[in-house]
């Protein structure tokens, strides 16, 4: 089973920038897809950014050449780089990963949530 403890969320002015970090551990064989959802005040989770292991990246389309997602496959880490935020932005990032536990098992996991705030 794998657990995720993410960071890097707070309050931040517009125009202005954070990095997420998303670190999972347990008894992980692999992982595949690593993503970033995000929900908004009074909207559903939406994917914001995911990322295979091979590095194909996909971005929602309001966050394209805004956002950066990578990944440190060693560490079993993920990052999520924002800039030029704005207050559409607002909200809850999960992180999530789907890959294999070291039993053979196929694992989804989410995080507990990061809390992003972009003033205006």
């Amino acid at each position: 089973q794998a657990v995720l403890e993410e960071s890097g969320g707070g309050l931040v002015q517009t125009g202005g920038s954070l990095r997420l970090s998303c670190a999972a551990s347990g008894s992980i064989s692999s992982i595949d897809v690593m993503g970033w959802y995000r929900r908004a005040p009074g909207k559903q989770r939406e994917l914001v950014a995911d990322i295979t292991s091979g590095g194909t990246t996909n971005y929602l389309d309001s966050v394209k050449g805004r956002f950066t997602i990578s990944r440190d496959n060693a560490k079993n880490t993920m990052y999520l780089q924002m800039n030029s935020l704005n207050h559409e932005d607002t909200g809850v990032y999960y992180c999530n990963t789907r890959g294999t536990t070291s039993w053979d098992l196929a694992f989804d996991a989410w995080g507990p949530g990061t809390l992003v705030i972009v003033s205006s």
